[in-house]
């Protein structure tokens, strides 16, 4: 089901595919299948997307970020792909972001550029992410760290 108030440009998305109102997915973004886009979303172009994955409300997923299947992104995560951002000055190749299986971000999470955050980790809401989570971890705070569960 794509929503009749979204502007998806992108003809690679997977069947049993949802995306709800006011998204925006532009046309070289790649979406698997049985996936849940929730409303006020932006997909980028060089977006890969796995399986049965959520993105819940108001998410931007940036160019140079590869979420594999079954990951879990709460609402408001932000994401980044330039270390040093600026006006109208764009980098040669922005870094690249690895979403790895099974994984899970928290609400309001931010994930800086060029990070993996391993298969099946966690990322507790509001946490900074500044460097890789290992797999099967849990990390929490600002800077986020590894925690025991």
């Amino acid at each position: 089901m794509i929503h009749k108030l979204t502007d998806v440009q992108s003809i690679n998305i997977g069947v049993n595919t949802n995306v709800w109102q006011f998204c925006v997915i532009l046309p070289s973004a790649v979406i698997g299948s049985n996936c849940n886009i929730c409303s006020h979303c932006l997909i980028e172009n060089e977006v890969v997307i796995g399986d049965d994955v959520t993105i819940k409300s108001g998410v931007q997923v940036w160019d140079g970020i590869t979420i594999e299947d079954k990951v879990f992104i709460g609402p408001n995560v932000t994401f980044t792909n330039d270390e040093k951002p600026r006006s109208k000055e764009y980098p040669d190749l922005f870094l690249k972001t690895y979403i790895k299986k099974g994984a899970s971000i928290g609400a309001n999470a931010t994930i800086l550029p060029g990070i993996t955050i391993g298969e099946g980790s966690m990322v507790g809401a509001g946490s900074v992410v500044t460097k890789d989570v290992k797999s099967f971890s849990t990390v929490v705070g600002n800077p986020a760290k590894e925690i025991n569960k």
